[in-house]
């Protein structure tokens, strides 16, 4: 009877996907059904519509699309003042124009006065690809996770994605929702209840705890395919708010598995895999592995051919929960 629960707490649970999806379109998608559900909620976009897919949204709402061109800094204001009369604006454009163009106005007029303004992201991360490391920001999630009581979302495919996007116009305040340009599988549950701040298990094992966020997740799935041909049992918890982060749910795992593999399409420094080291410092002291961008630009390339030379790929989780297991 314990050979049986064992071998079945080994096996690597299995997730199969029928179609890749961009998760741009995801939060396209939640737009627009926010738009039918919801009159105050209005959008704005610095002349990328078509890229962050708005364009639904703005040819059935025009009355509460906004374009206001290349003046991302504008569009970050504008939202600011908006929410003061009860609407509840998105702003859309690359992640890097998105956050490092504009941290002052966010600080300022949205995050220190506490503005119910939702800032999405797309062309986040490496994945950006050909257009190379000017587009390609990896501070993202550390730049705005810092702002006092902005919650920062990463979602993994584009159905967690869309219901990403429908649960942030119950939130009130400010939020930093992140996502992608490349087609990724899209492996969730279509109707699926998104919660903001709270992580899912997607596999249950005893060996080794794998954290991971937005594309990565993916990966670490195909990590622990891996892992459980060697015998290795990978708990692997989809980690999609970065904050608030879900504590209860990563001290509940290491407190099983004593170690941890952190993986995120980011800088080592400031992102996913620092959130969790600063929790486990004070609460949990653990052996810890990153799988992260070390202290790097990008570069022009496929999302492929970069995710694999930054390190960024399945081998890359596997090599290190090998690493994190002989430290326990």
């Amino acid at each position: 009877m314990l050979a049986e629960q064992e071998n079945k707490i080994k096996t690597m649970k299995k997730y199969t996907f029928t179609e890749k999806k961009d998760t741009r379109s995801g939060f396209g998608a939640g737009l627009s059904e926010l738009g039918k559900q919801n009159t105050e909620v209005v959008a704005l976009c610095a002349d990328l519509t078509e890229s962050l897919k708005m364009d639904a949204f703005a040819k059935e709402h025009p009355d509460r699309f906004f374009q206001v061109g290349i003046a991302e800094a504008n569009m970050i204001g504008i939202a600011a003042g908006l929410t003061i009369g009860g609407k509840i604006p998105f702003t859309g454009t690359f992640a890097n124009f998105s956050t490092g163009r504009v941290y002052d106005q966010i600080r300022q007029s949205v995050a220190y006065s506490n503005k119910n303004v939702k800032i999405c992201a797309s062309h986040a991360g490496l994945t950006l690809g050909e257009d190379g490391a000017t587009h390609q920001i990896l501070e993202d999630i550390g730049l705005m996770k810092m702002l006092p009581g902005m919650v920062v979302i990463n979602p993994c495919d584009y159905n967690q994605t869309k219901a990403a996007t429908i649960a942030i116009a119950k939130y009130n305040g400010p939020v930093y929702l992140r996502f992608g340009r490349p087609a990724v599988p899209n492996f969730t549950d279509a109707n699926q209840n998104f919660e903001i701040g709270k992580a899912v298990m997607l596999n249950e094992g005893t060996d080794v705890t794998i954290i991971a966020t937005g594309h990565l997740v993916w990966k670490a799935i195909e990590a622990g395919e891996k892992l459980a041909e060697q015998g290795i049992s990978a708990e692997i918890i989809n980690i999609h708010t970065i904050k608030p982060l879900d504590k209860d749910a990563i001290l509940k795992s290491l407190r099983k598995t004593k170690c941890v593999v952190t993986a995120e399409e980011h800088q080592m420094n400031g992102g996913l895999g620092d959130s969790v080291a600063q929790l486990l410092s004070r609460q949990l002291p653990s052996p810890q592995e990153f799988v992260a961008v070390n202290d790097s630009f990008g570069e022009s390339g496929t999302p492929d051919q970069l995710m694999t030379k930054y390190g960024l790929d399945t081998v890359n989780i596997v090599e290190a929960v090998n690493k994190v297991l002989k430290r326990k």
